[in-house]
This record gives structure tokens, C-alpha cells and sequence, in this order.
């Protein structure tokens, strides 16, 4: 019999990568292990299990520390914390009350072999240096601390919106699941419904009375049951997938994935938010690699501050949940998603229901049917939507209230000429005054937009029929005639209207590309003709301020390793211990923090690593001088780049 031999190739495209990992984790030292005791709903006993295998390692002799565990007073729970070493919780004031949370100082202080963190999920107290607990458990395990915590299935990123169509609660409180992939070892503590059920009536879950509504709201058999099938799904795709790396590295025989691609459009919307859960889940059940494109366009409006809001918070979330974002640029949206899907190999595309109108799919085309007409080989699956009539409503009522006045300066506009036209009505034809009141329909256009061309050209119209066309002063025309021209008016102005519209953001994207690519020139040829580290430096903060208009500081460590402001574009700026200390933080975590991030995010600076390669040797601040304003996700891309050619200078310069 013929023996079955695994691909050479794979062999070695895994030694390779093992070999990288290890590179990795001599550069970064130890990292602690992560495991999760997962659950499908509170009091099924995730922290009764966590302390149970805490003790038993403490036994083994393992140097154990409790550094928060919520009790919930359960006189069980609370035994088994006795026996532990409880690390003291830090206070918080905030809005006048005094609040604990975790001491991720004290825990690191300490330095234990195994850490206990309770409730993964739970958001901290503002003016934590993180707002989310799993970024202080990410902290530890970087300090090689390993850690045992808890998580319900509801919390998962991904998830949220599978709970909220079951259960009609959305879950606040998330963990984007890339935490779930640092997670060496991950236990599903379950429990039937009945017994769940059982232990709320007898108060060991809440207090009686919070007990009695939550049977009558959450913890409804159907939605227990819905939870349990979706942590015992999740828990077998997880074993599954170890099961395959395991085969894999042991040159075990068998079926191997073949490598699926799916790619999701996204936007400023709202929805997009729920279209990339979904389309990480079905990533996940397809085993493939997956892309989140937004595609700039001259048809789509321009982005207002929530709008650009929005789109970063898509973007981040696309980012959470392990999708490769690019941004693309060009006049046809489907033929931009389609050409990089086809550069990809993508097999499958994911986009929602089109939210324009009836009218503007006239006006503008559908990009779903474009998509779908034109993807070829490529699959194409549209998915539903949550209420796009009353987003579309909402989307209309914002432009006519944000543009009411370029409505009457246009209104005033075409008043001023039928007045021109109505004193030269014995000197000119009737089509000579249409003509002229073209002038004032067209300009609009170009001036506010397509909407209010089209409002100018129908308004210009009627007031010609109205004042010009007998029978005078009614809208009846008694030569048919004039009905042609009256619709070439309208068509005139209007194409003129989007024609001016896709000139000026054609050339806005080109002005800022310029910028962008002679930012970068520029600041990488001073950078390099710079003669030692301090004119390094000095052209660093120079350039950088003035790309973002902001105060720019670099911070370097001395021999002892402890961080100081070597450069500043201002002498007049102060940096207070606080902000030194976040500078600190982001140079040994090597990852960002303060304005615009999850971690100590009420700083008003906004830190980057400077890194070469895996190694940091530095950190860059800016603080933007209009405290309204913050970087775009263009200038934010700016920001790194220049970041890494600081960084690469910095290592080059003389003493």
C-alpha cells in the first residue's frame, strides 16, 4: 500500500513559521499563557470552575494570586477565594463615588506566576488607563504573567448581533475575538438550562428579587437555549481547528482547508458594523483569510464629522475582529471592489442592501446590481438590513437641515434674475430669459451640489412658464414647443451639477495625495541629510508639527532605560509626569495609547512606538493644537509612516 506523505512544501512553509515564531518570542521574552473559562450565561459557575483549577495549581505549588474576582456574594465562590492571596483593588473617583477596579500596577509589582482576572469583558472605570479589562490582561501576559479569566459567549465580538436577534438585549460590553486567538487554553464550563433555571430560583445566581426578573427577561429557556447551542458550536469550531494544526505540524494525513477568500464592503454607515460580524463569522466557518474595503468615491456624498466618525469606528471594529482593511479610490465603486477582489483571488463578496432611494438609483445606478452583474466567477451575497427606510429618512432630513441656506441663497439667486428678465421682457425673446435663467440653476450646481441644481433648474422652470410663457401668470403653456426646452433645462443643469461635483473631489483626493506623498518626501530627504541625532530629531518635530498643526514631542531612553522628552517643535510646551508616564507605557508595551485609542484614553496626546522591527526604542506624542479636531484616518496613516522613518533615522544618527 502506497503510503500517504504530506506536501514537502507545507512541511517547510511550517517550519518557517514556527522558526519566525520563535524569533518572535526571543525578541519580546516570555509572554504568559491565556486561558478562558467560556460560558453561555451568568451562574453557570465560570469563576467557581477558574477558582477550582487556581487551587489545584497552587497545590502543585504554583505561585497563585487573586487579582480580581467578583464574588457576587455566593458563599461557595467566596470560600474558595479565602484560600487564595488576594491582590488589594485600586479606587477610582469618578462623578463623586468612589469605585474599585483591578491594580494592574500592584498585579505587575508583584509579579506572580498565575494571575486570577474575573469577567473579561468589563469595562473600566473612565480614567483607568484602559477602558476594557482584556487590555489589562494583555498586559500582564506581555509581562509574562499567565492568566485565567471568564467570558461569556454573549461578550464575543462577533457575536453581538446573533444575541441581540435571540435575545432582544444588545450586549455593551464586548471582546473583539483576536483576544480569543491569544487564548492557549479555552474550557467550556456548561450547565443544562433546567439546572441554571434552578440554581436562580435557590438565589445562588442574584439576590431573589433580581432573580424573579431576570426568568422573566434574560434567562428565558428559548434564550438559554439559543446561548448553550451557540457556546457548544463556537467550543467545537475551536477543538476543530486545533484538531487541524495538530495534524498539521505532526505530518498527520488528511483534508486540509483550501483557502477561501471573502471580502465585505463597507462604509460610513451604521450597518456595516453588522455586516462585518457577520461576515467574520462566516469567515471563521469557512476557514478563511477576509478583507473590509471602503471604497472612496466622487458618487458619495461628502462625509460630514459623524459620518468620518462612524467610518472609523467601522474600521477599527474590522480591525478587532482580524480583517485586513484597505481603502480604495475611484469613480465606479463596483468596478474598484471588483478589480481588488480579482487581484486577491477573493471567491465570495458580502455587501448590504443599497440604501439609496428610488431616486437616486435613477440618478446614480445601483452599486449592488453593478456588483452582481459584473462579479463574473466571484460570488456575490447580499444581506438584510435593520430599518434602511428610517435611515434613509434620517439621512435626507440631515441634508436639507445642514443645506437650507444654500436652497434660499438659490432661491434668491433665480428671484434676482426672473427680476433682470422680467424689465428686458420687451427687449429679448422668451428664449433668450430661459436661457438666462439657466446662469443661476447651473451655478448652484456647480456652487452646493446636485440636490440643489436639481431644486434651482425645476424652480427656474416654473418661473419661466409662470412670468414668461403665455398664458402669463398660470403654469399652462399654450405652445407646446417650449416643453422640449424645458426639459433640456433641467437636464443641462443637472449633469453640469454632478459633472462639477465629481471635478472638485477628483481634485480634492488628488490635492490630497500631493500632500501626502510630498509630506513624505520631503520630511524622509531632511530626515536623511540630517548630520547627527539632535538635527534628526529637530527635522522630525519640525516636519511632523507642521503636517498635522500640532505640538509634536520625541522621547527617548537614557542608559538607565528610563524615558525623557529629547525633542520638541516648542519650547513652550510642558509635559506633565502624566503624560510622560503614558509615553512610558506606550515605549514598554511597544503598542498605541492616549487620544483616539482604548488605552488612557483621556490624554490629550496621542503616542506611537517608534519601532524597528519587533525592538521599540522610543515613543512620538502629538497634541493637537485645536482640541476640537483629530486626525483623520489618512493623516493617521501620515502619522505612522513618518513614525517608522523617525524610528530608522534615530537608529542611523550619529551620537
Amino acid at each position: 500500500m502506497e503510503e500517504k506523505r504530506p506536501d514537502p512544501n507545507e512541511l517547510l512553509a511550517q517550519i518557517k513559521q514556527e522558526e519566525d515564531e520563535i524569533a518572535i518570542l526571543k525578541k519580546k521574552g516570555d509572554r504568559g499563557k491565556l486561558k478562558i473559562f467560556l460560558g453561555y450565561c451568568a451562574g453557570v459557575g465560570k469563576t467557581y470552575r477558574m477558582l477550582q483549577d487556581a487551587a489545584a495549581n497552587k497545590n502543585s505549588g504554583v505561585d497563585v494570586v487573586v487579582a480580581l474576582v467578583e464574588t457576587h456574594k455566593r458563599s461557595e465562590t467566596e470560600a474558595m477565594v479565602s484560600g487564595l492571596e488576594i491582590i488589594p483593588r485600586k479606587t477610582i473617583e469618578y462623578s463623586g463615588l468612589a469605585l474599585e477596579e483591578m491594580d494592574t500596577d500592584a498585579v505587575l509589582k508583584r509579579k506572580p506566576v498565575l494571575a486570577l482576572v474575573d469577567e473579561l469583558a468589563h469595562s473600566n472605570v473612565p480614567g483607568s488607563r484602559h477602558l476594557k479589562r482584556y487590555q489589562d490582561v494583555e498586559e500582564l501576559l506581555n509581562a509574562g504573567i499567565d492568566v485565567f479569566t471568564t467570558l461569556n459567549i454573549q461578550h464575543l465580538e462577533s457575536m453581538v448581533d446573533i444575541v441581540q436577534q435571540i435575545t432582544g438585549v444588545k450586549v455593551a460590553e464586548t471582546v473583539p475575538d483576536r483576544v480569543m486567538a491569544l487564548a492557549d487554553e479555552v474550557e467550556l464550563v456548561d450547565l443544562t438550562q433546567e439546572k441554571l433555571l434552578e440554581r436562580l430560583r435557590e438565589g445562588k445566581v442574584y439576590i431573589p428579587k433580581k432573580a424573579e426578573q431576570a426568568m422573566h427577561r434574560f434567562f428565558k429557556i428559548g434564550n438559554l437555549l439559543a446561548l448553550r447551542e451557540l457556546s457548544l458550536h463556537y467550543t467545537a469550531r475551536q477543538v476543530d481547528e486545533d484538531v487541524r494544526e495538530h495534524m498539521q505540524k505532526h505530518a498527520i494525513p488528511g483534508p486540509w482547508p483550501v483557502g477561501s477568500r471573502v471580502l465585505v464592503s463597507i462604509s460610513s454607515s451604521p450597518s456595516s458594523e453588522r455586516l462585518l460580524r457577520f461576515t467574520h463569522r462566516m469567515a471563521q466557518e469557512l476557514d478563511a483569510e477576509w478583507f473590509a474595503a471602503y471604497v472612496s468615491s466622487p458618487q458619495q456624498v461628502d462625509l460630514g464629522e459623524k459620518a468620518r466618525l462612524q467610518l472609523d469606528k467601522n474600521i477599527r471594529l474590522a480591525e478587532e475582529l482580524g480583517a485586513r482593511v484597505v481603502q480604495l479610490k475611484g469613480v465606479a465603486v463596483a468596478d474598484e471592489i471588483l478589480n481588488f477582489a480579482r487581484s486577491k483571488n477573493v471567491t465570495l463578496i458580502v455587501a448590504g442592501p443599497s440604501r439609496r432611494s428610488k431616486a437616486e438609483q435613477i440618478l446614480k445606478g445601483s452599486i449592488i446590481d453593478e456588483l452582481v452583474s459584473k462579479s463574473g466567477s466571484i460570488s456575490v451575497l447580499i444581506t438584510g438590513d435593520e430599518g434602511p427606510e428610517k435611515a434613509s429618512a434620517g439621512k435626507f432630513f440631515q441634508i436639507r437641515k445642514r443645506g437650507y441656506k444654500a436652497y434660499l441663497a438659490s432661491l434668491l439667486a433665480i428671484a434676482a434674475t426672473a427680476w433682470i428678465g422680467w424689465l428686458l421682457r420687451d427687449s429679448i425673446e422668451p428664449v433668450n430669459i430661459g436661457m438666462l435663467l439657466l446662469l443661476p440653476a447651473i451655478g448652484s450646481g456647480v456652487l452646493w451640489g446636485v440636490r440643489v441644481g436639481l431644486f434651482a433648474s425645476i424652480l427656474g422652470v416654473c418661473v419661466f412658464d409662470f412670468f414668461f410663457i403665455p398664458p402669463y401668470f398660470t403654469m399652462r403653456v399654450s405652445d407646446l414647443r417650449y416643453l422640449p426646452s424645458f426639459i433640456v433645462f433641467i437636464f443641462v443643469s443637472v449633469f453640469i451639477s454632478f459633472l462639477a461635483k465629481s471635478v472638485k473631489q477628483e481634485a480634492e483626493r488628488s490635492r490630497h495625495r500631493e500632500r501626502f506623498v510630498y509630506s513624505l518626501y520631503s520630511f524622509s530627504r531632511d530626515i536623511i541629510a540630517a548630520e547627527d541625532l539632535a538635527a534628526t530629531l529637530s527635522q522630525a518635530t519640525r516636519h511632523t508639527a507642521e503636517a498635522f498643526e500640532s505640538h509634536v514631542g520625541i522621547f527617548l531612553p537614557d542608559n538607565s532605560k528610563k524615558l525623557h522628552l529629547r525633542s520638541r517643535n516648542n519650547e513652550d510646551i510642558v509635559v506633565s509626569e502624566t503624560e510622560l508616564a503614558v509615553a512610558t507605557w506606550v515605549y514598554k508595551n511597544g503598542i498605541p495609547a492616549g487620544r483616539g485609542t482604548n488605552t488612557l484614553a483621556s490624554s490629550p496626546w496621542y503616542f506611537l512606538p517608534l519601532k524597528i522591527q519587533e525592538k521599540t526604542i522610543g515613543a512620538i506624542g502629538l497634541r493637537s493644537k485645536d482640541p476640537a479636531k483629530f486626525l483623520t484616518q489618512e493623516q493617521d496613516q501620515l502619522f505612522k509612516s513618518m513614525a517608522s522613518i523617525i524610528a530608522l533615522a534615530v537608529v542611523n544618527a550619529k551620537p
